[in-house]
């Protein structure tokens, strides 16, 4: 283990993707930094853990190879991304099950997605002139237009009643982490249009991956793991290995946690919870790599074989199969296996269990108002700042958003040297 070094231009307490950003960003400018970080690894929220061979990302995670962000920070190459099926399977409440795919990204869908009746015709223009009209509104706009409710933005498009309890709610759910679709239309907008551009993939070694290839892009001895932050003040940080000196302190744990280092001086923001299953099985219920949604209203939000687009999340001939509820608690088994056979249409009491991940802080609930640009402030003053996803919007592209400009903010403070 790398030793404590007695002081530094820039301490980041945490390493995650806003953390390992912004150290990234300082430490090219030049200037010495360390990384404080509790857990054994790096990734905070964005980590894999092998279980029994078997890959399990801390709980279904997801890239968007759209995001600007994430192309200037990572080799996407590298990750060897495994790609998803652009569409969706949704099982409705009469047990029927519907298959629709962005015709634009797989045209021999696009006669089957047309003619299956889930949703109208209508509905289906609509959910297209959103695409469009996500595709032609500079993000710009997009982050600082009139705001309301993503429930009340899918409702001024007509959008309302069976479109979105059938389709839009269980898929955004899943996505933002919020069944009632509270969350600010501004980032919906910006959701909607990192969907119609990107393709939605998981590297082959986990998610964990990314964080990782940050991590190996600094200085080496940058990262200390094992060593929990206990208090910040304005040019130090204080720790159980002892206390580090810096011009600058970027605190960028997950939200909650940094509003309590910072003792106040950030509110700590409104999260939502998800708990992931993960069971194995050695026939899967499909070979499509498609995500599978519960039109029904049931508690399953997603399910998906992640075998069938990364085969590497096994070590053998067995598949992985992922599903995700809202809330920081499990689904008892017998009401999660009866879910999950309606869900799929297949019986799943012969799947083996796995894992279960509870991640209680997931997402920050980003609900109106919000700032326009959706951007929170970063300086705190006597040069502490604070970066994370909660300063921007909830996703890998704000995670990583953050960083860079609260290293950029922090650099100023520091000025030239």
């Amino acid at each position: 283990m790398s030793s404590l070094p007695d002081a530094v231009d820039v301490v980041v307490v945490g390493a995650g993707l806003a953390g390992l950003r912004a150290a990234r960003t300082v430490a090219r400018a030049g200037r010495s930094v360390v990384v404080c970080e509790a857990g054994d690894g790096v990734g905070g929220r964005v980590r894999t853990d092998v279980v029994d061979g078997f890959l399990v990302d801390r709980g279904f995670q997801i890239l968007n190879t759209s995001y600007p962000a994430l192309k200037a920070s990572v080799d996407l190459e590298a990750l060897d991304l495994r790609r998803f099926v652009p569409g969706a399977a949704v099982r409705d409440a009469d047990g029927r099950l519907h298959r629709l795919a962005d015709p634009r990204r797989v045209p021999s869908w696009a006669p089957r997605t047309a003619l299956d009746g889930l949703l109208g015709l209508q509905d289906k223009a609509r959910i297209a002139a959103l695409a469009v009209r996500s595709l032609v509104v500079p993000p710009s706009r997009q982050a600082t237009a009139p705001e309301r409710t993503t429930a009340e933005e899918l409702a001024r498009w007509g959008l309302g009643g069976t479109p979105t309890d059938t389709f839009l709610r269980p898929f955004l759910s899943g996505v933002l982490g919020d069944r009632d679709l509270e969350t600010s239309s501004r980032v919906f907008s910006l959701f909607w249009r990192s969907f119609a551009l990107g393709d939605l993939t998981v590297p082959s070694r986990g998610i964990g991956a990314v964080p990782q290839q940050l991590a190996a892009r600094l200085p080496a001895g940058t990262v200390l793991t094992g060593t929990p932050v206990e208090r910040v003040a304005p040019g130090r940080v204080d720790t159980p290995r002892g206390t580090v000196r810096a011009g600058a302190v970027i605190v960028a744990t997950e939200g909650t946690a940094a509003a309590e280092l910072l003792d106040g001086r950030i509110p700590s923001p409104r999260t939502f919870a998800l708990t992931t299953h993960y069971h194995v099985t050695a026939e899967p219920p499909t070979g499509q790599a498609l995500l599978h949604l519960d039109g029904a209203g049931g508690p399953i939000v997603n399910t998906l074989v992640l075998t069938a687009a990364a085969p590497s999340y096994s070590p053998d001939h067995r598949h992985v199969v992922q599903s995700t509820v809202l809330g920081p608690d499990p689904l008892p088994d017998a009401d999660l296996r009866r879910e999950l056979a309606r869900v799929w249409g297949t019986p799943a009491g012969s799947w083996d269990e796995l894992a279960t991940v509870r991640v209680p802080r997931a997402l920050p609930a980003t609900v109106p108002p919000t700032p326009e640009g959706l951007r929170h402030p970063v300086d705190l003053g006597d040069g502490l700042f604070v970066a994370g996803d909660h300063r921007d919007t909830p996703s890998t592209q704000g995670a990583l958003v953050s960083g860079r400009r609260t290293a950029q903010e922090a650099l100023r403070f520091l000025g030239p040297g």
